[in-house]
């Protein structure tokens, strides 16, 4: 399931739901809302609201009054609402728990990062190394991760906190004569595919009045956008579903956890042809089963799925290294939002369409009870 992105909220806030309609209290930095479990307290709610708005850390450890029970934190747990921030600090938001840097700055604990600017700051890769004890970005990445013994969850809480190496330059991920077939410069894409797009659209207008197959390549555009959504969120991050086994986490790091992990690197952000050829490959079959009436029609479909596959693939790109105009720049936060903020929501790279449709559109305003 997505994962909720969470507000903060002063003191004076905190303290402002304090009866029995609106019932907050806090530990540490972590604020509940448990106005619905006031009426089920065991001690009864007069108890609850002695403390609505106030920290109950030590309450529930105090041996004289109840030391409570596990069942109490897991009442808790599930009345997360949001994050304690300092007083006069502006209502922000945070994914997981919250956190401050040394100099006061909050960060998505997830993911280690506070902004977007922060995916462009350049990793200090033997410190890096010697305080997550991942992956070192001076050596080969690929056998790193084969050999490293990781857990699942290890490498998936690593994989998704962003590093980025000498100005967005490649890390080495094979270190021998394969890398180059690692890295695609972004013109690469339309250089390749456009003819192939162009020849296919020509086999299907010999078949088709030209009207037809303006018809069927538009629905095959707009196919694409919903390809592009499912690959991501069910492929690309089918993270909690992944076995936890070394050759199922070096799959995923090659198919999408490296993007993720050097999310600002220039030559691993657009899909290199022989990748695309193998994922590109069902599709064929999948358009001329649905179409098998007519051979024109499904290859009409299919080259507007490519065309719109090559608009993702720059789309892509452009989000993460160039200077956009007004309604790219929304996308372009939004899109880098899912790489320092919260990579479980967001999936849409070309729109949120589809996020709006399936809920699990990235918002930093979420409203709560």
């Amino acid at each position: 399931m997505p994962s909720r992105t969470l507000p903060t909220f002063s003191r004076a806030e905190v303290e402002s739901h304090s009866n029995a309609g609106s019932c907050y209290v806090t530990v540490g930095n972590n604020v509940y809302d448990v106005t619905d479990f006031v009426d089920d307290h065991p001690g009864g709610g007069s108890l609850v609201l002695e403390y609505a708005g106030k920290d109950i850390s030590e309450i529930l450890k105090d041996p004289t009054s109840h030391e409570h029970s596990e069942a109490a934190y897991e009442v808790l747990d599930d009345s997360l609402v949001g994050f304690l921030t300092e007083k006069g600090t502006a209502n922000g938001t945070a994914n997981g728990s919250a956190a401050t840097d040394k100099s006061g700055v909050h960060v998505h604990p997830r993911t280690g990062m506070s902004c977007e600017e922060d995916l462009t700051k350049d990793t200090d890769y033997n410190q890096d190394y010697k305080k997550h004890k991942f992956l070192d970005l001076s050596k080969p990445l690929l056998m790193q991760v084969w050999r490293g013994g990781f857990t699942k969850e290890f490498y998936l809480d690593q994989v998704h906190r962003p590093r980025h190496y000498k100005g967005g330059a490649s890390a080495p991920l094979f270190g021998n004569f394969l890398e180059p077939l690692s890295k695609t410069p972004w013109w690469v894409v339309p250089t390749i595919w456009l003819p192939c797009v162009a020849f296919g659209v020509y086999k299907a207008s010999e078949g088709l009045p030209n009207a037809h197959v303006a018809g069927y390549w538009v629905f095959g555009v707009f196919f694409w956008t919903f390809i592009e959504y499912c690959m991501h969120r069910f492929l690309f991050h089918l993270d909690g579903y992944l076995p936890d086994n070394r050759v199922f986490l070096t799959l995923h790091f090659l198919l999408h956890g490296i993007h993720h992990y050097l999310p600002m690197d220039k030559y691993r952000l657009v899909m290199p042809p022989t990748l695309f050829v193998v994922l590109a490959t069902p599709f064929w079959s999948l358009a001329h089963t649905l179409f098998a009436y007519s051979w024109y029609a499904a290859t009409a479909v299919y080259c507007g799925g490519i065309f719109g596959y090559i608009c993702y693939d720059l789309t892509h790109y452009f989000l993460h290294h160039e200077n956009l105009p007004l309604w790219y720049k929304q996308l372009k936060k939004y899109h880098l939002q899912h790489h320092f903020l919260d990579y479980e929501l967001g999936f849409g790279v070309t729109s949120k369409f589809w996020d709006t449709i399936f809920g699990t559109e990235l918002t930093t305003s979420i409203k709560t009870k």
